[in-house]
């Protein structure tokens, strides 16, 4: 058998039914093993790196394995902006690249290249894949796929990069005589038991708690029992962006997204909370608001990670954590559970009441912003989230499109909602939509994209248009990059350079551009249009364009400046008087309008 042909039936085997694919000097024989595949399919984007977002996507979507190839050199490095993206969301991905034969590679010469566009792939790929090895040996391939791909799903997942020399994809190899990777056996570790009663009296003794939820649950695959868990538990939940389409926005249990984009009731449940349980969540800067010693002022805090990276990096960055707990997120909500459900359940009525006012106080969408006539982009979002239905799949884009989103859009049971968030890759939703929707059998994904974002992939929609895929973008189109002229207005005396028509970006008809693609293709500019314009794309058997011109001063509200806490700016209270039931009266000092 030909090693291209033992690649592309392993891939097979995986349960995998797309590859990103781009052809190139070094990849045709891995595309051809492809294209004789039954049951895979490769599909060609346009550029590796809207190929690499797409396996990203492919993967969050399927809770498989994504797979991209690319030929060597400029292929290759084409790749990296979406491999990172996996890598820092811990998505399994597959990433292969076809590399110059074994007797043209430049070895240790000292030379740049010998053979044409050829590049040390690995070296550049190591500092944010799992694993990337080069196939030296055409005895090696069975171990290092298997190897591989094991560690790509194995802990805390990741992208994994395997690099093959165009003259070993060509020789023959016998499956039957191939060596093995031999998985270790893990160890499940427990530790948290050995604190489950500092855990359950942390728990039991709180009066304002809340529970925050992060990536690493649906990471997990323990979906399934997360409305029980929180059920069981009582605590109010602040989500992360990522976790935010876990529980939906009607579950009286659900607060918000919270940190430096969040909603400001989200927030001031946080800041004035007594008890803090993270799980699978990072706890980044962008959470924790700056300094991260502000974070929950005078809350306990317990802090369940996969990652003992994640768990350490608290004392170094000054935020300090009562529990460390090192544990699979599943693993742990599944003990817990078992403990909570023997044991009563404290009444946090109060607690609750609290934080429906502030929700009431607070909203998202202001009255007032129904009344303007032009697009205002909270009034979209509300509508989006009106008319979709459920077990819909929603791809957005970064800036202000996501920010508006997560602030704005309330998630019905079974929603998916899919950005590369923490590596916020302008120009990720195009292709990651094409990937949903063909792991999702062609269905329809709605894609909320900017117009600077669109720009970046914007070439994919002639991947949309060859497959037919009902995609429907919403394109948020403020003329520019609006979340940086937000910056700029905070510290720039709102200069738009590079974030502008005006300050040097380019005006495009995208109207015009869809329609060349064959979209459906049309223009929404007053509130009174938003929902006939939704329901126009939403029942469209096809891909649509819609062209959402919103004004370029529209902000996202609230907005915590750079280096301000997410707390307000009240002095704290003893701990022995915050934990009882009066409440510290918010302010809002560190929110920008």
């Amino acid at each position: 058998m030909k090693l291209s042909d033992y690649v592309a039936k392993f891939i097979s085997g995986l349960g995998v039914r797309h590859v990103f694919a781009i052809s190139g000097g070094a990849s045709v024989h891995l595309i051809q093993s492809i294209a004789d595949t039954e049951d895979l399919t490769f599909i060609c984007p346009h550029h590796e790196q809207a190929g690499a977002m797409a396996a990203d996507s492919y993967a969050r979507v399927t809770g498989g394995l994504g797979v991209a190839l690319s030929t060597s050199g400029p292929g290759a490095t084409n790749l990296l902006t979406g491999v990172a993206c996996a890598y820092y969301d811990s998505i399994p991905t597959l990433f292969i690249t076809g590399q110059v034969a074994t007797f043209r590679s430049r070895g240790d010469t000292g030379v740049r290249q010998i053979g044409f566009q050829e590049t040390d792939t690995i070296a550049i790929f190591r500092p944010v894949t799992k694993y990337a090895v080069r196939i030296d040996e055409p005895s090696e391939i069975r171990f290092e796929l298997e190897k591989a791909c094991y560690l790509a799903a194995d802990g805390r997942p990741g992208p994994v990069l395997v690099d093959i020399p165009d003259d070993i994809q060509r020789k023959q190899v016998n499956p039957e005589r191939l060596k093995g990777f031999l998985q270790p056996q893990r160890r499940p570790s427990g530790a948290f038991k050995t604190n489950m009663a500092k855990l359950l009296d942390l728990i039991e003794t709180s009066v304002r708690p809340v529970l925050v939820i992060g990536a690493g649950v649906r990471l997990s695959k323990t979906t399934e029992i997360l409305s029980d868990f929180i059920e069981t538990l009582g605590f109010p939940v602040v989500p992360t962006w990522a976790a935010a389409d876990l529980i939906p926005s009607l579950n009286p249990l659900s607060v918000g997204t919270f940190g430096t984009h969040g909603t400001r009731y989200a927030n001031f449940a946080v800041q004035n909370s007594d008890l803090v349980l993270s799980i699978g969540a990072r706890l980044d800067t962008k959470a924790t608001g700056s300094p991260p010693s502000t974070f929950a002022r005078a809350a306990r805090k317990i802090v369940v990670d996969i990652d003992k990276y994640e768990l350490a990096k608290f004392s170094t960055y000054g935020l300090a954590i009562d529990l460390l707990i090192e544990e699979d997120a599943g693993d742990f909500m599944r003990s817990l559970l078992a403990q909570l459900k023997a044991r009563q359940k404290p009444d946090r009525s109060l607690w609750l009441k609290q934080i429906r006012k502030w929700k009431d106080r607070y909203p998202v969408c202001k009255d007032s912003y129904s009344q303007e006539e032009g697009v205002n982009p909270y009034v979209f979002v509300r509508a989006l989230s009106d008319l979709s239905e459920e077990d819909e799949c929603i791809v957005v884009d970064t800036g202000c499109a996501v920010a508006w989103m997560m602030q704005g859009f309330e998630f019905k049971r079974n929603q998916r909602l899919v950005h590369d968030w923490n590596n916020t890759a302008m120009g990720w939703a195009l292709p990651a939509s094409v990937a949903a929707s063909l792991a999702r059998n062609c269905r329809p994904v709605s894609c909320v994209v900017g117009d600077g974002s669109l720009l970046m992939n914007i070439q994919e929609l002639a991947t949309v248009a060859r497959h037919k895929l009902p995609v429907k973008i919403f394109l948020l189109n403020n003329r520019g990059y609006s979340m940086i002229r937000q910056t700029q207005d905070q510290w720039l005396g709102s200069n738009y350079h590079a974030s502008s028509f005006e300050g040097g970006l380019s005006d495009v008809a995208f109207t015009d551009v869809a329609r060349s693609f064959g979209f459906d293709s049309f223009e929404l500019l007053k509130n009174a249009e938003i929902d006939a314009g939704i329901r126009r794309a939403l029942r469209s058997s096809g891909p649509v364009l819609c062209n959402v011109i919103i004004d370029p001063h529209h902000r996202v509200v609230p907005q915590v400046k750079f280096g301000r806490p997410n707390e307000d700016s009240e002095p704290l209270l003893p701990r022995e008087e915050f934990r009882s039931n009066m409440l510290i009266e918010p302010l809002e000092a560190s929110l920008t309008d």
